[in-house]
């Protein structure tokens, strides 16, 4: 399109073909983030009124019939992000039963790393300080915050809530902080009481609320050593809420009482992940890494809006980078974000039934829009078109799939043997968890993984004679396999 036309649709990020519908969210949207009572900075007043033409021509059928008829074709490709997809295999086989296909999914920035600007902060810690937390880890959780607190740029904002039975405000989100007395305040938590995550939760969401805004990266790190009891379908409904604002939440478990299982729940409804801190002396390096990781943020969401398919179902959707951890299967789907250095990775897993297959030749997967959210960008970013499909053959392709998404199969088989080990054990069938694990013990020797195929071997055998795990054994079997699928990715990325 010409200097001298503006491309309505993508100042309002949308397709040509959008419903007035869509067209009018789009511009509510856009129209909230750019209002010059909330917006100061050069050129975003006039963003503002471009987005009011926007939608005044769109929104009038009759006015938007004549602006298309003067648009160039439409050309396809997107000038923000970019994607790739690659299959398990080139094509489907008629078959008269049920048949698995593996699709990697790559979504990272099209402009150079050089020209990424670092977004502003809004980060809220939710720490707890139940009477478990007393010594070590509350002392290093506290010399972290201050640590953190004196690393703040002075565009970043950053609140922390301490909570056991009840939560207290130790640092209120604010622009302009007095960062002496903060720390004197850090300095001044003690621990007390029970674990209640929803009490933290809440009070976290509502300083991160305070500055809320779509420019910054808007995340609670929740950090707990602990159960919470009774409150955690809150706790899911609190997520779901953050997730609509584009909230992001991270959940971090100290040793091996806290719920993981509940905590990738909390963390997957908002693209984010959980992390297993299995000596309270890592707690500084995965906060800091963790902050690391949202200055580089470039992308703080990637949502997945599809239409699901006759006979074709998602299996499992496991995001390989930037943070290993399952995508819960929704409408849309949380993928996560984007890092500066980073792509998006997602492995999903079809199952397709004979049904899917038909007479036809092509067989479609996935169909669907990726709608993508960067934070140093006013403007909204145009969607992307996902439509996976396979052509539909007799025989197998002779073809080897892509290495890359074969090396991502092997180490996801290595993690999906831990999770049916620990199904097995939770239902009861010893025997058979015992057996998941020894497999995955031998799979491990055959990828080099030695010290891992111990723990595997070491928890085959407390299954068998005691009908346990060992304190932490799940989780460093989930937690390892989980780092695998990423260090996979960086050996092929390198």
């Amino acid at each position: 399109m010409s200097s001298s036309k503006p491309d309505y649709y993508a100042i309002l990020g949308v397709f040509r073909d959008a419903s007035q519908e869509e067209i009018k969210r789009a511009y509510f949207e856009a129209a909230q983030r750019l209002h010059p009572d909330k917006n100061v900075a050069a050129g975003e007043t006039e963003l503002f009124l471009e987005t009011q033409q926007a939608y005044e021509v769109l929104s009038n059928p009759k006015r938007r019939s004549m602006y298309d008829a003067t648009l160039p074709p439409d050309v396809e490709g997107n000038t923000v992000i970019k994607h790739e997809v690659f299959f398990s295999r080139p094509n489907l086989v008629k078959l008269g039963e049920p048949q698995l296909i593996y699709v990697l999914l790559e979504v990272g920035p099209r402009e150079e790393k050089t020209t990424i600007p670092s977004p502003p902060l809004n980060i809220c810690l939710v720490l707890d300080r139940s009477t478990s937390m007393q010594g070590e880890k509350l002392d290093i959780v506290k010399a972290t915050a201050i640590q953190l607190l004196r690393s703040l740029r002075p565009e970043d904002v950053l609140s922390m809530v301490a909570f056991s039975d009840r939560a207290e405000v130790i640092i209120p989100a604010s622009i302009k902080l007095d960062k002496k007395m903060q720390e004197g305040r850090i300095q001044m938590m003690q621990a007390s009481g029970a674990t209640e995550i929803y009490t933290g939760l809440e009070a976290g969401l509502k300083e991160i609320r305070r500055t809320l805004d779509p420019s910054r990266v808007n995340h609670v790190i929740l950090l707990t050593d602990g159960q919470t009891y009774g409150d955690e379908q809150a706790c899911l409904k609190l997520a779901e809420e953050a997730a609509a604002q584009n909230v992001g939440i991270t959940g971090m478990g100290i040793g091996h009482e806290w719920n993981d299982i509940f905590l990738d729940a909390l963390a997957s409804k908002t693209g984010g992940s959980s992390a297993y801190i299995s000596k309270p002396k890592d707690i500084e390096h995965l906060l800091v890494e963790k902050f690391k990781a949202l200055i580089s943020t470039y992308a703080d969401e990637v949502l997945l809006e599809f239409t699901e398919q006759e006979n074709v179902k998602i299996n499992y959707a496991f995001r390989l980078q930037p943070e290993g951890g399952s995508v819960e299967i929704e409408m849309p789907m949380h993928l996560g974000p984007i890092l500066r250095d980073a792509p998006l990775q997602v492995l999903f897993e079809f199952l397709v039934s004979p049904g899917a297959l038909g007479d036809d030749d092509i067989a479609t997967l996935l169909s669907g829009t990726l709608k993508t959210s960067i934070t140093a960008r006013p403007t909204p970013v145009p969607p992307i078109r996902l439509h996976l499909t396979r052509a539909v053959q007799q025989n197998p392709s002779a073809d080897p799939p892509p290495t890359r998404i074969l090396s991502a199969l092997a180490r996801l088989t290595l993690y999906r043997m831990q999770e049916r080990a620990r199904e097995a054990a939770d239902a009861g069938q010893f025997d058979t968890a015992v057996r998941h694990l020894k497999n995955l013990a031998t799979h491990l020797l055959s990828q080099g993984e030695h010290s891992l195929a111990k723990t595997a071997l070491f928890e085959a055998e407390n299954l068998e004679k005691m009908h346990a795990w060992s304190a932490g054994g799940n989780k460093d079997i989930k937690y390892s396999t989980r780092a695998l699928l990423l260090s996979g990715v960086k050996e092929k990325a390198g």
